[in-house]
């Protein structure tokens, strides 16, 4: 049956369809003969009881340059949608977390995926630590003595803000590394929250893995390798993705977290392994479904739309 699908996302005009995941949701979702929505955060609107967003139907084509065409700009009260895809990037400020008060107005008649009240609830860098077992070595603070202490037990430390995203901010420290006290002093000024430090991890070396979770299974992974001179896989920064399957720890890690993914409502969520160590899960914008189906992998898009549909068939 043909759904009325919303999707709330960055601009359209900016995305690399190369590796967007929103924009393979929205070719699977069009090619299943959905009707889309697109608009903004930006748009968002409440009155008298009342979420409402100015936007545009889209359609997509899999064609660089000349992938998706605007029509019939209008407002639609967002309650009449049947599933509203809440896909803007990071950064996860006060705006981000507005429109999930928002879209919480609306859910769970309007299927809104992933779940809006457990997105705020579960960022990417504190939603792991309700995981510690399968983490490496991890504080959350502000003190500088606090992060040379844990660099003095460590020796080779990864310095990252909290609500970044992309590998924006991520520095490694080493032992004997004078920069310290500036790099904290400089994350001071940039930060109002504290900020997350973890035990370096040479297996980035080999990867930094991407496991994809669909409504609490796996469904797929890619390996990102870092460039040379570059201590980030992220593929924002140069990260070379890398065909992978699954280690027995890697299994045992998505066997552990995915009862709670399902349980909060968490139906798209990448999670992040460094050798045996799960490092974050990415719960807002998570990315990779194109370059797992690119390998020869599973079509990732093609299983959320089926957990999604069957969700909605079952209400």
């Amino acid at each position: 049956m043909p759904l009325n699908i919303a999707c709330q996302m960055d601009p359209i005009e900016r995305i690399d369809i190369r590796g967007d995941s929103t924009f393979a949701l929205l070719l699977e979702a069009q090619r299943r003969g959905h009707t889309l929505f697109y608009y903004q955060p930006s748009a968002l609107t409440f009155r008298e009881g009342r979420l409402r967003a100015t936007g545009s139907t889209v359609t997509v084509t899999d064609k660089a340059g000349d992938y998706y065409n605007l029509s019939e700009p209008r407002t639609e009260d967002l309650s009449h949608q049947d599933v509203v895809l809440l896909r803007q990037d990071p950064p996860f400020d006060m705006n981000y977390i507005t429109t999930t008060h928002l879209l919480e107005h609306i859910h769970p008649k309007t299927l809104v995926v992933n779940d809006p009240a457990h997105v705020r609830n579960a960022p990417e860098k504190l939603f792991v630590l309700e995981f510690p077992e399968l983490m490496p070595p991890t504080m959350v603070t502000r003190s500088l003595q606090d992060v040379a202490a844990f660099r003095r037990d460590y020796k080779d430390i990864i310095v990252k803000p909290l609500y970044g995203n992309g590998g924006a901010g991520v520095f490694r420290i080493t032992e004997g590394d004078t920069n310290l006290a500036s790099l904290v002093e400089m994350f001071h000024a940039a930060f109002r929250e504290p900020f997350m430090v973890q035990q370096y991890r040479p297996e980035v070396r080999l990867g930094d893995k991407r496991i994809i979770m669909v409504d609490g299974v796996y469904a797929g992974a890619i390996n990102r390798v870092p460039a040379a001179g570059e201590t980030r896989s992220n593929m924002h920064v140069g990260g070379r993705p890398e065909p992978t399957g699954l280690t027995k720890r890697e299994a045992e890690i998505c066997e552990r977290i995915g009862p709670e993914l399902k349980r909060r409502g968490l139906i798209f969520v990448g999670i992040d392994v460094i050798g045996d160590y799960l490092t974050e899960i990415n719960v807002t914008s998570p990315t990779g479904i194109r370059q797992v189906k690119a390998f020869g992998g599973a079509d990732i898009a093609a299983l959320i739309w089926d957990s999604i549909e069957s969700k909605k068939s079952s209400t």
